[in-house]
Formats: structure tokens, sequence, C-alpha cells
């Protein structure tokens, strides 16, 4: 139960679908999530919005069922059946992924006033973090670890980077998980290489990638190879489009290595034996599954789980060490909370978003 300090409300604001085909509104008589005995209730400070927010709504999403992923806030509520050596109390200031636009729960969206994470997912912020900063990470972390570590099978941890640096290309570099996957890789002991526009050359560069390539470029794949001495091992697709896995594909060097896309990609693009592709869905990090349509459904995976665990737990202590080891992509912070982000849906929709996350602080 919550508590006794703190009495929940029954009902919340929050943006909800009113049916099957994802038509979205904002709602003042939400029912408050149930605490779960392994879970935390957030009230939520501030809000984030990711692509994923504008493509998984119809057919994903049923009446009822709250919109969203990243979140930061402060916990309100903590389970009974949460150890005390996880060091979680009410107060805490914290962000993660939520487990969002999910029909079999679905109160457990990030875009209300409050939400709900598993304890042993849920990430502490540093002192120095804003809620702003901290509400642009989750989503990133977890679909950056799941490609790296459970995809491209990468050796190396952030607690123990390997030993002789090897290449890494993310395809994508000035996308928000792009960023992300650069400074991961770095840390890990590889040095990552990336696509992107001229123009964003520098950015990703100081994000932490080796060198950068033009995507426009007719050549872009034979440079990268010829840049990697024909070496290349691990690609990650963060665009997954027909020309990025081409490219990845194509990049990747004579012995082969694997490819990761963000999205399911095109079968018939698979035209090298040598190289072994994927693609990750990055809410079956919870190992809970999904009911979502083919082929986004998943069974229940808690190996995933408990990897996620031991991941999250590593981003943690690197937070811990100090706000700045983990950047998160440019921001542009809004007002207007929730009307805000029902405007900034539309302009992910436009694709008028490029280069930058919309955050957005809440107050209730």
């Amino acid at each position: 139960m919550p508590s006794k300090d703190i009495i929940l409300p029954a009902t919340q604001r929050a943006i909800i679908a009113t049916d099957a085909e994802g038509t979205l509104k904002i709602s003042n008589d939400v029912p408050v999530v149930t605490l779960e005995s392994d879970a935390v209730i957030v009230e939520t400070a501030a809000l984030a919005l990711n692509p994923v927010d504008t493509k998984m709504l119809q057919g994903f999403l049923g009446p009822g069922c709250i919109l969203g992923f990243d979140f930061a806030g402060v916990i309100v509520a903590v389970g009974s059946a949460v150890p005390e050596s996880r060091g979680l109390a009410i107060g805490d200031r914290v962000f993660g992924s939520a487990n969002g636009s999910d029909r079999r729960r679905p109160l457990a969206g990030a875009f209300a006033q409050y939400t709900t994470c598993s304890a042993s997912m849920i990430i502490k912020m540093h002192p120095d973090m804003t809620f702003t900063r901290a509400a642009a990470l989750g989503t990133a972390l977890t679909s950056t670890g799941m490609a790296l570590f459970r995809s491209l099978c990468i050796p190396g941890t952030l607690d123990k980077p390997i030993l002789k640096s090897t290449w890494l290309l993310v395809y994508g570099g000035a996308t928000s998980t792009g960023t992300m996957m650069i400074q991961l890789a770095r840390r890990c002991g590889f040095k990552p290489i990336t696509t992107c526009s001229p123009a964003n050359f520098n950015l990703v560069k100081s994000y932490g990638a080796e060198e950068a390539f033009d995507y426009h470029s007719s050549t872009c794949a034979e440079d990268i190879r010829k840049y990697t001495g024909n070496t290349l091992a691990y690609a990650a697709d963060c665009v997954t489009v027909p020309s990025s896995t081409k490219a990845c594909i194509a990049a990747i060097g004579r012995a082969g290595g694997r490819y990761v896309a963000l999205d399911p990609y095109e079968e018939d693009l698979m035209t090298r034996k040598v190289v072994r592709p994927d693609w990750i869905l990055a809410t079956a990090v919870a190992g809970r599954g999904s009911s979502w349509p083919a082929p986004y459904g998943r069974e229940p995976d808690m190996e995933c789980r408990v990897w996620a665990e031991e991941y999250l737990a590593s981003v943690e202590r690197l937070i811990g060490s100090g706000a700045d080891q983990i950047r998160s992509h440019p921001l542009e912070e809004r007002e207007g909370g929730l009307e805000g982000i029902m405007s900034g849906i539309e302009e992910i929709r436009r694709k008028q978003v490029r280069g930058f996350k919309l955050v957005y602080p809440v107050e209730w």
C-alpha cells in the first residue's frame, strides 16, 4: 500500500487513447495506477517525447490506455516487496522508461500525474540533474542497452571496458538514440563511427564519435569500409529504412559481423550470409512480453529482465558518480504540460522535430 504519509488521489490528469485507432485526448478523471508489490509510484515532474509515441497508436492502444514512456519525478509510494537494499524511499528523485502503451496494463503509461515502474528498473537521479534532463534519458538508455549488449553482444561493459579498442558503426548518430549509443560504445572501449548530415558532424563528435560520414554520399558505405580497414564487425541502425539497412550491411567488413536495427528491417535486404541481423523492441526490457500486433508481439522473457536489472544498475552507478557522466540528446524545453505534449506529438508526426528532443516540465 502507499505510504501513510502520502494519500494518492483516486483520479488524475493523463493523455489517454479513446479508441483502438489511437485517437488521443487529455482526461481529468483517469484512475491512478495501483501500486504493485515490486514497484514504485512516481509523481511526474517532467515528460519527454519519442518517435515511438507517434508510431505505436493504431492497433497498439485500447480505450483508456495512458500514452508515453519517458518520465522523471519523485517517488510517492514504494511497494511492500521492494528490498531495503534497493535504497528507494518516498521523496527520491528518479527517472525511467515506463511500460506505456500496453493494453494489458493501461494505467502504466508515463504521460500522467502518476506513473509506475519496477523498483529494479528505475534510476535514481544525481543531485545536480534537472528533471527535464533526466526525463530525456530513459528510453534512449534502454534502447541503446538492448542494441549493444543483448543484440550486438559487444564485449566490455560500462564498468569494465575492453582493452583492445575496435570499431562500431552507429548509423544515424544525430538521433537521440544515436548520441546515447555513441557515448555508451565509447565507454565500453569502442571507437564509434557514425553517419549523419555534415551539419551535425561537430555534434556527434562532441558525444564521442571518432569519425562521421555523410549519409547522403553515394560512397558512404565504401568510405566506412576503407576507414575501418574492411574490419567493421558491429553496426547499429538508428534509422532503419531501406537505405540505412543497405549501407550498414555493405559497411561491415569482409569477415562479417552483426547488424541491429531499432525497428523491423526488410528481410530481402539481408544479402550477406556473414552478417547476423537482428532488431530490438526496447519495451521488451521489462520482461513482460507484449500483446501488440505482429511483428511487435513478444512472449515474456525473464532472462531479458534479469539482464536489464544488471545493466540499469550499472547505469545508476555511472550517473551516481557524476551528473555529466551520461549526456542527454540536445533538448528543447517546452511549456504547456499535457497540452504541450499533444502539440508536440503532431510536430513529430509532421517531421518537424529534428536534432533535438522535446521535453515538458509538468506541474499538478
